[in-house]
């Protein structure tokens, strides 16, 4: 089993990177194989991040996901394929313990990381436990999500700076959260693209400024984030969720390089 120590404390940042849900196995496989590719060689520590299923969603007819098992599987075998660790998403109480059959990582939503049931049921498996910030949270309250995993027994914690809501349909990221979590005592991780996501459009689509991310990820890096999230695609125009904010698969290697010259010149 993966401990954080395995993944930060290095002297290079760790990256979660992969579709934002698994849409098949080849995709999957492709998304993976090219990542850690590109990983091995800039000696980034890589973890394979894929939604088993989209519980969030604004519109009834949004995709959700291609079956719970399915997926789980899929998640499964991409580890198995590229000896890298995995991190997916829950949701409710029960997931907990479902997906920390297939997974490395449990991820707990911005949206739900409050949710003390659903903090305790992942601290429970023992797998490590990713919390995202909510959007509505200083990055001081994050400190309460934190502690709720520890006291139920689990320190294998990282939290996910992922933007704070600013008006109705933008995010905007203060970086002076990233050095107060990260006193916390636990690997803090910046989420470059959703923090571009424009939630709430009147079309019922959540829209997305990808533009930015190389400026998201570079400034990050610059403050000393401990580890970068990135969803990424070969052809974001065509994903079933999150496409208007996610990176080109092929623009990534061109990014992770340059974070790379920059984590070397703060060192």
């Amino acid at each position: 089993m993966i401990t954080i120590n395995e993944l930060s404390g290095k002297k290079n940042f760790f990256l979660m990177a992969g579709p934002c849900v698994i849409e098949g196995e080849e995709m999957a496989i492709e998304i993976a194989g090219k990542i850690k590719e590109i990983t091995d060689r800039l000696n980034i520590p890589y973890v394979f991040k894929g939604s088993y299923r989209k519980a969030n969603r604004s519109r009834l007819d949004s995709f959700t996901g291609i079956g719970d098992e399915k997926a789980l599987e899929i998640l499964k075998k991409v580890s198995d394929t590229f000896a890298v660790p995995t991190v997916t998403d829950i949701h409710e109480n029960e997931e907990a313990a479902m997906a920390a059959k297939y997974v490395d990582i449990l991820q707990i939503p911005a949206f739900l990381c409050r949710q003390t049931d659903l903090l305790v049921a992942a601290a429970e498996t023992g797998k490590i436990v990713n919390i995202k910030k909510g959007q509505f949270l200083s990055p001081g309250s994050m400190q309460f999500a934190v502690q709720k995993v520890i006291d139920a027994g689990n320190k294998n914690v990282m939290i996910t700076e992922r933007g704070t809501t600013f008006g109705y349909t933008d995010l905007v990221v203060d970086y002076r959260g990233i050095p107060e979590m990260q006193a916390f005592g636990f690997p803090v991780i910046m989420d470059v693209t959703h923090s571009l996501q424009q939630p709430n459009q009147t079309s019922g689509v959540t829209g997305g400024m990808p533009a930015l991310i190389e400026t998201i990820a570079k400034a990050a890096i610059a403050v000393g984030a401990d580890g970068l999230f990135i969803e990424t695609h070969p052809t974001p125009s065509i994903a079933k969720s999150d496409g208007a904010n996610m990176l080109k698969l092929d623009l990534l290697e061109g990014l992770l390089e340059k974070l790379v010259r920059i984590r070397e010149a703060i060192l």
